[in-house]
């Protein structure tokens, strides 16, 4: 069957599937399939600073990031809330960047003006450079990714399908919530700080310096709990339809949350990452557009 695309939202224009989806998960799974992630932007930097400059300013460490390695960091503002999400490599000479294409603008916005008298030097690559997905197991954050040149892309697409499953957002889509990982544009809104939603010791460095919007982090960490918490649902898979992003999520009659990514997985079925009211009983059956669901813990309610 040929490809199906996505109609909407941040993934637009991308592959969904190729008519078999089940057997798409399975081969992601099992680290014998391949996407093309190339709506996604790109951005390169470059410049001796870069790495130390990178630290100073994103959630994850970089001063002591080494070539080869896929790390995933947010931006925050001032007062913690998550600005952006991306994932970046270095390759000895310069760090490559891929995050959501709607969010390129802004990021390099920021970095630009962000750059001083240092050595660095922020560019967009999206035109030039594409995403992949390569084959391989999970390596935790999505990947593992790899970055080719555009005038590539057909050639090294068709040379994994030689022996690999080419998938879609779909597989990619349902692997990342079962495994628990907030995407923005998804989980988060104008609220969001990383406490909420299981960021912590991971795109988040907890020992690392400063940075903007630590001191929320470090706050709410030492001395409380986030307002709000990321929840896996497990649906009533007898249901005749899907709620879309953004539904709300109601306990009883009580508004407590929405659901930020919804996925058909081969093996759990019908499954969701919600953003509830931390004080919500780990208890209580949810419903989401009239379907029930069960909760999943992932962020502590205590």
């Amino acid at each position: 069957m040929s490809a199906v695309l996505v109609e909407e939202g941040p993934d637009r224009g991308a592959i969904w599937h190729f008519g078999e989806p089940n057997h798409e998960q399975r081969a992601l799974e099992a680290g014998t399939a391949f996407a093309d992630l190339s709506h996604r932007a790109v951005i390169s930097i470059s410049g001796d600073d870069r790495l130390t400059w990178l630290n100073d300013l994103a959630t994850q460490e970089f001063a002591s990031l080494q070539p080869g390695q896929w790390v995933e960091s947010l931006m925050l503002d001032a007062q913690g809330h998550i600005t952006q999400q991306f994932y970046a490599v270095d390759d000895g000479e310069r760090v490559w960047i891929h995050t959501e294409a709607e969010k390129e603008d802004a990021l390099l916005t920021f970095l630009k003006r962000m750059v001083f008298m240092l050595k660095v030097d922020p560019q967009s690559a999206t035109a030039t450079h594409a995403v992949v997905r390569a084959p391989g197991l999970h390596d935790g954050i999505g990947g593992p990714y790899a970055i080719v040149p555009r005038a590539e892309l057909v050639e090294v697409l068709a040379a994994f399908a030689t022996v690999h499953t080419q998938v879609g957002t779909w597989a990619l889509e349902a692997e990342r919530v079962a495994a628990h990982r907030a995407r923005i544009l998804f989980e988060t809104d104008h609220k969001s700080i990383p406490n909420e939603l299981g960021f912590l010791n991971g795109a988040v460095h907890m020992k690392k310096g400063c940075y903007p919007g630590q001191e929320t982090v470090a706050k709410v960490f030492n001395l409380g709990h986030p307002p709000r918490r990321l929840v896996l649902l497990h649906l009533d898979g007898s249901m005749v339809h899907y709620p879309a992003t953004g539904a709300k999520v109601f306990s009883g009659e009580k508004e407590v949350g929405y659901i930020g990514t919804l996925a058909r997985h081969f093996e759990l079925g019908p499954i969701a990452l919600a953003v509830i009211r931390r004080t919500t009983p780990v208890s209580d059956v949810l419903t989401v557009d009239g379907v029930p669901a069960t909760q999943e813990i992932i962020v502590a309610a205590e």
